[in-house]
């Protein structure tokens, strides 16, 4: 396999030692359907240290069609007949900003995600970071799809805390098994303790009688011949044998009972006689001032759910002033996001209060202002839950906007797919919940020639 130097700088270089395979693409299919196959897109994006899929992606950002890797298969395409000089000159802008460090110039550089959602390089020669341009297309798909970490001395700590787990598991099963074999020995000895105390009554008998000689005594075990104190001692090993009785007949109960209820306790036990009528007056007198228990019940769960519509309604409202103002001051996508992170309210309230606080008001062009400020939505929408968060919001305030806002929902879902904000699968799934059972709002009515656009696109793909 031909190899050619990493950066076009260095090309003149006969002794620069990061290489990587010349690029080898392949054009397949032919009419609407033509593509280009990069045929060996992984050994370019292993040379470069960086995933194929990011590769792939960035070619089609810069030509305007769509990409796709197949992380099983390997396989790199995108949409349209392109020859390998172009995709060549694309990959050498590509290593420029996602590759060489912006400092020495050298390709052993590792993408490192900030807790600011900002993309960096961090080189591992110099050890300069360089920023990258956020505006780039390329650093959303980057930012939803984080590079794998390598293993450190986080992971490493990790398994020796699995292990010590491990060992401390390991000794408790020890000591159960300890204890075990203490009870089985304490059961084996506690025959030979019934033994003693057999011997010790027949001597007591004996004495009894005027009998009982020091042979006697003398058969004793030792145990015995001590006395009450190493009698006492094996008290532990009697109690295994001895086998308790507990005296059910109904005056051995009334007894207990007597014992265990003090004069208080049976004051409350015992019902007076007088009570059912009290009750009785009390319900006659409820009926004919015509608020019964359950009247008085079902006033009070209404009145709870009043206030709570209402606390909501409130918590709401103050919600989107806040992020109205926020917007007003001029505060960026991350500032607002981390000031919304801390909010106790519910993720789809946020997102439908953010999407208000944007386009409340709008009406024709609703399309063009999605597109303006997409960046504050692009902030809120790191995965496919958020995405789905994204659309119900959008259901919800295009059933409170105008009729001429409602007519664009479609281009504001093109615009949002076209940032790389909404993906083919979420819009997919939203549509079809909402369409379950034959339901169908105008908001689905209107996006049904978009959603049925990209279910023909991608079955052209697989084809």
């Amino acid at each position: 396999m031909a190899l050619q130097n990493i950066g076009a700088a260095n090309s003149d270089d006969a002794f620069y030692r990061y290489k990587m395979p010349k690029m080898i693409t392949k054009i397949e299919g032919r009419g609407n359907g033509i593509k280009t196959n990069i045929v060996n897109m992984v050994d370019v994006a292993k040379a470069l240290a960086r995933p194929a899929s990011y590769t792939t992606k960035y070619f089609g950002c810069e030509l305007g069609a769509q990409s796709k890797f197949d992380e099983k298969t390997g396989t790199s395409l995108v949409n349209g007949a392109h020859d390998t000089a172009k995709l060549a000159g694309l990959l050498e802008n590509f290593i420029k900003k996602y590759v060489q460090c912006y400092g020495c110039g050298n390709p052993e550089t590792e993408i490192v995600i900030t807790k600011t959602q900002m993309i960096t390089l961090k080189c591992a020669a110099c050890g300069y970071v360089s920023d990258v341009d956020m505006r780039d297309k390329l650093t959303t798909f980057i930012l939803k799809n984080p590079p794998e970490q390598k293993k450190g001395g986080k992971d490493n700590k990790k398994a020796m805390r699995r292990a010590e787990k491990e060992r401390l598991k390991e000794g408790e099963a020890a000591d159960e098994e300890q204890k075990k074999l203490k009870r089985d020995v304490k059961k084996k000895g506690g025959a030979s303790s019934k033994e003693a105390a057999d011997a010790k009554a027949s001597v007591s008998k004996k004495k009894a009688n005027g009998g009982g000689s020091d042979e006697d005594r003398s058969a004793l075990p030792v145990e015995s011949q001590d006395g009450d104190n190493a009698a006492g001692d094996n008290d532990d090993h009697d109690d295994d044998d001895v086998q308790w009785q507990t005296d059910t007949s109904l005056e051995a109960a009334k007894q207990r009972i007597q014992e265990q209820l003090n004069a208080v306790t049976s004051e409350m036990v015992m019902l007076s006689a007088t009570e059912p009528e009290q009750d009785n007056k009390k319900e006659e007198k409820a009926k004919k001032e015509g608020l019964t228990n359950g009247k008085i019940k079902d006033e009070e769960k209404s009145c709870a759910t009043q206030n709570g519509d209402k606390a909501n309604i409130n918590a709401y409202d103050s919600l989107l002033r806040e992020i109205k103002d926020h917007i007003n001051k001029g505060s960026t996508p991350n500032q607002l996001q981390s000031f919304l992170g801390t909010s106790d309210r519910p993720p789809q309230d946020v997102m439908t209060a953010l999407f208000e606080a944007l386009f409340g008001g709008v009406g024709k062009g609703f399309a063009k202002e999605v597109g303006k400020k997409r960046k504050y939505i692009a902030a809120f929408v790191q995965d496919e839950a958020s995405q789905l968060l994204l659309l119900q919001a959008i259901e919800v305030f295009c059933g409170k906007c105008s009729a001429e806002a409602l007519k664009e929902v479609a281009l504001v879902l093109k615009a949002l797919y076209d940032a790389d904000v909404l993906e083919e699968e979420s819009i997919a799934q939203w549509y079809e919940e909402g369409t379950a059972g034959g339901k169908s709002s105008q908001v689905l009515k209107n996006v049904k020639p978009f959603v049925e656009w990209l279910q023909t696109a991608e079955s052209e793909e697989e084809e």
